[in-house]
């Protein structure tokens, strides 16, 4: 028994998560950003990566006060739990996901199934994983995610040293066993579309 599995991500048209520059690329908008904050209103957890944590800096929190006194309302805290996978446990104990919010747990080196029956102990029943491009595809290609939010944001960033979404691998969901797409949405310059992969 696992939690259902939401995988959100933002890319540019050529597949690209952030450019090479030390600063953040923005590739939404301030409306998406606000349906990733539904997203994460309806999630009891958010799973991220270090690489993220040390990239970007995120407090994984849901933004709207309406929001959260909704989730207070039903009887869960005002953030989801959130939660980060490292492989060497180098994260700076400062860092925004530390912050008050919202729980945090690091898992260290543990396999994905075993992350995931842990969660499932803890109480969560729908997980959202919001990167980073590595850990996004260690979820895809074990074929353990159940919904596919893709961004695509109108422009081309190029660069081979930029991390892109996926990446190499063998992901389940090939030619001969293809996502259904279940939505698309413009929201301003960017487009939601929304798959479902049949892990279930």
């Amino acid at each position: 028994m696992r939690p259902y599995v939401v995988v959100s991500a933002a890319v540019s048209v050529d597949g690209y998560l952030d450019d090479a520059s030390p600063n953040r690329l923005l590739l939404s908008n301030d409306a998406d950003f606000d349906r990733v904050d539904e997203v994460r209103a309806g999630c009891d957890a958010i799973l991220v990566g270090a690489e993220t944590v040390r990239r970007d800096n995120p407090r994984l929190l849901v933004r709207s006060a309406e929001r959260r006194a909704a989730r207070e309302a039903r009887g869960a805290i005002g953030s989801p739990l959130r939660v980060v996978l490292t492989r060497s446990g180098r994260l700076d104990p400062a860092a925004a996901v530390f912050a008050p919010g919202a729980e945090t747990v690091v898992y260290r080196g543990e396999a994905l199934d075993v992350v995931l029956a842990d969660l499932v102990r803890r109480g969560v029943g729908r997980l959202l994983v919001e990167g980073g491009g590595s850990v996004q595809a260690q979820f895809l290609t074990a074929g353990l995610v159940d919904e596919l939010h893709l961004v695509v944001a109108p422009f081309f960033v190029g660069d081979p040293a930029a991390p892109r979404f996926a990446g190499p691998g063998t992901y389940p969901n090939g030619p001969d066993r293809r996502m259904r797409l279940v939505e698309t949405r413009p929201i301003g310059d960017v487009v939601l579309l929304r798959y479902l992969l049949g892990s279930r």
